[in-house]
């Protein structure tokens, strides 16, 4: 009974300690931080990926993982087995699970039996960056929803209010499972979420998204949205594509071509 008390004095003076301190973090806060891109940094206003499925199931079929690899490299992402700690990126989800609201008893086998690659949309009404506390989440002026590790408290509300599952929290320290280190990107702590930034530090240097450069048959299309000449732009005027869970307003920035 006495350390049953003891525990609960110990939580109830973390919590007034939090509560204390949230004015400071607050002002700490701001409005996000600021993103300093170099003289060469490809231009965009809202940028966007086209992932032509038609294109990735064959070679996917065939063992290609070219893309996923590249994002784990680029981005020292920890290679856990345990499903329920994993740390996720870009992966692979099967049709009902990423479009669940599409899915149908007559849903072309060609389409319902075939894996998706997923990550986060960089929505352009995120919700997730309206309920992080310290605005360790944030959308930057081009669109993309990006990320300050070191302004992350663990709370996961942001994982809470992501509608697409693309968010992944550090259940333990990742860096023991990190097989190829690329010094040249940070990694990250126990306790810290993290998700796919559109390889935003690669835009900043001109460089394409490493998965988009990594594709071997030109499956991944990235762009300005908002540019009418983009490829992106392109594609979608002239074919029909479909977006995760659309219907509810969050406006994703990847589309698929099925």
């Amino acid at each position: 009974m006495e350390t049953s008390r003891r525990n609960f004095l110990k939580a109830g003076g973390a919590c007034l300690l939090g509560l204390s301190l949230w004015p400071a973090v607050r002002v700490l806060a701001g409005d996000g931080p600021d993103v300093k891109a170099d003289a060469g940094a490809l231009k965009g206003k809202r940028w966007g990926l086209v992932i032509d499925m038609r294109k990735c199931w064959p070679q996917y079929q065939q063992g290609c993982r070219d893309c996923m690899l590249a994002c784990r490299r680029e981005h020292n992402i920890p290679v856990i087995d345990n499903k329920d700690e994993e740390v996720k990126w870009l992966w692979t989800e099967p049709y009902k699970n990423a479009f669940p609201e599409q899915e149908h008893a007559y849903t072309p086998a060609a389409i319902a039996d075939k894996p998706f690659l997923v990550a986060c949309n960089h929505c352009d009404n995120p919700p997730c960056v309206r309920v992080c506390p310290t605005k360790a989440t944030f959308k930057r002026p081009d669109g993309i929803v990006t990320m300050d590790y070191h302004r992350c408290l663990g709370c996961r509300y942001c994982m809470a209010a992501c509608p697409y599952g693309a968010r992944s929290f550090n259940f333990q320290d990742p860096r023991p499972f990190i097989k190829e280190e690329n010094l040249d990107y940070p990694t990250r702590e126990k306790g810290v979420v993290e998700k796919c930034n559109f390889c935003a530090e690669r835009l900043d240097k001109g460089q394409q998204p490493a998965c988009v450069e990594a594709c071997r048959v030109g499956a991944l299309i990235f762009g300005d949205l908002d540019d009418p000449n983009s490829e992106v732009r392109k594609i979608l005027a002239e074919r029909n594509t479909i977006r995760r869970k659309p219907e509810l307003g969050t406006h994703p920035s990847i589309y698929y071509l099925v």
